[in-house]
């Protein structure tokens, strides 16, 4: 069973993987622990991951990265508006509002949604991790961003769906980063609680969780975010600045260029890296557009002036974490830094001064999200055996309910699931209705959310109901907010008791809705359903006889994908895939092809040249030639029976020849082995009875002299003509000379002594 755990960056992904001896992560085909986060559309096949990155300057408007700002998200939203304007595809809005991106491929243009482009990547990744572990690959758990609403996380789980894979949890980025911290911290043993905070400043986002560790186990008491502020906004200010810089200077607009932009964005995040250790850096780059070559400097004193607004803006997730927690920030005990922006020495200053403790960096700053995904599948499988350790996580948004009759006060605070409401959670509800209702979730304060994101999330239609008879019935529902923070349905089910029907209390207010909160929400959010009788509100006690009947539950996900958009998705990646795989082939086939071209001309004047005659070597020869011309020109885009045709003519041609200088040290070790043969059954005859050494003698001598015969025969023959004696002759001959000798002797132990036997038995093994 795999274990495995996914990191989807913006700009690269981590696979991590559990084994006997902990979390490994694994190697691309490059050898790198990280891949590009890109797809890239040329004209025949995909180009995915680092072949994706390395395709992207020749495909620039077919090339997709940082689709993870995208995904679940609407076409009108101001901040999606931003992200699809450095982006060179062309894009569209869709009938339900959401994103359209058009592709041209195979000649034709294709419209894909974030989603499908999404589960490309999350094929790629469970190729690569199938290829590295040689299993099959389903299972999986995948770190999201703590500000992914519903949808989001739904749109998550639809491209694991079409990309084969079966999610078994989307955790929270830095709740996967606590676990990988928490689990192998051996300083939790005292009594009082430490608290840590985990601050993940990423290539598009920063975010922020603070996280309580006792022995044994880690709660997360906040999450805070800003979603937009990420090693690449520290990019864009340098990428602004050159590019001013540059208009300026040698009167070139860097802006109407989309592969100068490219290089010029590369380049500024080098520069980057190189400020992280270096007080000063130069630009240099070569041809950027117009044929003009560039040249800049840079100090970290100036990119820090340059990026002062947002490091500003990195105290105030750190400052809203700490509000939401309730503690100050001198409880906290460590500061763990990580993320791919958070190496700017400028951050640690700055979270030095906020939390009066130099930031610690022990984690490895790319992989600990991979790797306490990785940990956390390892937990939910049941073929992995981990110590017990305990992991509660925290919703980031408060989540409300509501009926046909208005809003739903589940809790003292009048939500369903209030912010820092403990992942998963179940609260069951006790309805009075006499034919099927409705029920809305949605976000109850939207101050909370990222900008531009709706406050619905999905709507469920409870019933019909059988046997009503128009009076009203109790209907127990039971709501659940899942491992994946998305809040469901689990079931709903209609109670007929042999009493009167329940009567709920007169002086409920007319905005809420006639039902009770089963005191047993406490206790089924840790996993454990109380079995006595529930008492509802109005102090009436359930009857124990009560006959339980299922209601059917049927939900509406607000801009989330139908199962027949997921299937019809899914068989749409199948046909990419299966073009991707052809084209390979095709190309495989062609550089065998070539190869075998280049090969063959080389042998055939050197290594076969004494085992060919002179009409061969010119017939083979223009073959090969006619075939490196057709490469060239006709041939440069074929099919792949179309190579594999001309690779079979040429053999044709080749074969024989082949077989002539194959078969000479064949025949010579066939020859030796004959002999030796020989030469161990005369000297076992010397110990039989006179009549049969007599017979074995003689078939000896019989064996010996067809060999000279032949091999006078064959050693007379031209070398450039095929053998009249072949190396399989001769082996033929031996095992003849073995059953004869077998037959000599009836039941008796066969001659060949086991010295004999393994080397004719080498000897019919070499070529």
């Amino acid at each position: 069973m795999s274990v495995v755990g996914f990191d989807i960056g913006n700009e690269n992904c981590v696979i991590a993987v559990a084994r006997q001896r902990g979390i490994d992560v694994l190697l691309n085909d490059e050898s790198k622990r990280e891949t590009p986060s890109v797809v890239c559309f040329g004209e025949k096949q995909r180009f995915l991951g680092s072949a994706g990155s390395a395709s992207a300057m020749m495909h620039p408007k077919s090339t997709i990265s940082q689709v993870k700002r995208l995904i679940g998200r609407k076409f009108a939203d101001p901040d999606v508006e931003k992200e699809l304007k450095m982006l060179p595809v062309e894009t569209s809005e869709g009938a339900d509002g959401g994103i359209l991106i058009h592709l041209k491929y195979l000649e034709e243009t294709h419209i894909f949604t974030p989603v499908q482009i999404m589960s490309m990547l999350f094929a790629h990744l469970k190729t690569m991790t199938e290829k590295n572990m040689e299993i099959t690959i389903l299972d999986c758990v995948i770190g999201v961003p703590s500000y992914f609403t519903d949808l989001q996380r739904r749109a998550y789980l639809d491209a694991a769906k079409i990309a084969g894979l079966k999610p078994l949890r989307l955790i929270h980025d830095c709740t996967a980063t606590a676990l990988s911290y928490g689990i192998y911290k051996t300083g939790f043993h005292s009594a009082d609680p430490v608290y840590v905070a985990f601050i993940d400043i990423g290539h598009c986002d920063t975010q922020v969780s603070i996280a309580v560790f006792e022995f044994g186990q880690m709660k997360i008491l906040s999450h805070a975010f800003d979603m937009s502020l990420g090693g690449r906004d520290f990019d864009e200010v340098l990428f602004s600045h050159f590019a001013a810089k540059f208009k300026e200077q040698y009167s070139i607009d860097v802006y109407s260029n989309a592969k100068a932009c490219i290089r010029l964005r590369a380049a500024c995040e080098k520069l980057k890296k190189v400020l992280s250790a270096n007080l000063e850096a130069p630009l240099n780059i070569e041809c950027l557009m117009d044929e003009k070559d560039v040249k800049g400097f840079i100090t970290r004193e100036e990119f820090e002036k340059l990026a002062s607004g947002l490091l500003e803006r990195i105290s105030i997730p750190c400052k809203n974490a700490l509000n939401d927690a309730g503690i100050t920030a001198g409880k906290i005990s460590s500061v763990e830094l990580v993320g791919s922006g958070s190496r700017i020495p400028a951050v640690s200053t700055l979270l030095n001064y906020l939390f009066k403790r130099e930031p610690s960096r022990k984690l490895n700053a790319s992989e600990c999200v991979a790797r306490g995904c990785a940990l956390q599948c390892a937990m939910l499988s049941p073929v992995y055996r981990v110590r017990e350790y305990e992991v509660q996580d925290a919703i980031p948004f408060s989540i409300g309910l509501s009926s046909d009759e208005g809003p739903i006060s589940a809790g003292s605070n009048g939500l369903l699931f209030p912010k820092g409401h403990p992942i998963p959670s179940v609260t069951v509800l006790t309805f009075q209705r006499t034919n099927l209702f409705h029920l809305e979730a949605f976000y109850a304060n939207t101050s909370e959310l990222p900008p531009g994101t709706s406050p619905k999330i999905s709507c469920f239609t409870i019933g019909p109901f059988q046997g009503s008879h128009g009076s009203k019935t109790r209907v127990k529902v039971r709501v659940e907010l899942n491992l994946h923070g998305i809040v469901s349905i689990e079931s709903a089910t209609l109670i007929k008791d042999h009493m009167d029907d329940l009567v709920m209390a007169s002086d409920c207010h007319s905005n809420s809705d006639p039902m009770d909160v089963d005191p047993i929400s406490e206790t089924v959010a840790n996993g454990i359903e109380d079995s006595t009788n529930p008492i509802s509100v109005d102090g009436t006690r359930k009857d124990k006889a009560n006959r339980r009947l299922h209601v059917p539950v049927n939900e509406n996900i607000y801009g989330g994908m139908a199962k027949a958009e997921i299937l019809e998705a899914f068989q749409k990646e199948l046909q990419l895939a299966q073009q991707d795989r052809t084209v390979e082939r095709t190309k495989e086939r062609k550089n065998t092809l070539e190869s075998y071209v280049y090969e063959m001309r080389s042998k055939l004047f050197n290594t076969y040249r004494s085992f060919t005659s002179e009409e061969e070597r010119d017939n083979i020869s223009r073959s090969l030639q006619e075939t490196e011309d057709w490469l060239y020109e006709d041939g440069d885009d074929e099919t792949e029976h179309a190579y594999s045709s001309k690779l079979e003519d040429l053999k044709k041609l080749v074969d024989p020849i082949e077989n002539r200088y194959k078969d000479e040290e064949g025949r010579a070790q066939a020859t030796r082995d004959l002999s030796k043969f020989i030469l161990e059954l005369r000297t076992f005859a010397d110990s039989l009875p006179p009549q049969d050494k007599e017979l074995i003698i003689n078939e000896c001598n019989k064996a010996e002299q067809w060999l000279s015969d032949k091999m006078q025969q064959q050693d007379s023959f031209p070398k450039n003509m095929d053998p009249i004696l072949w190396s399989s002759d001769i082996k033929r001959k031996t095992e003849d000379l073995n059953l004869i000798c077998q037959r000599i002797l009836g039941s008796r132990a066969s001659p060949m002594p086991e010295d004999i036997e393994e080397d004719k038995q080498d000897s019919s093994n070499h070529p």
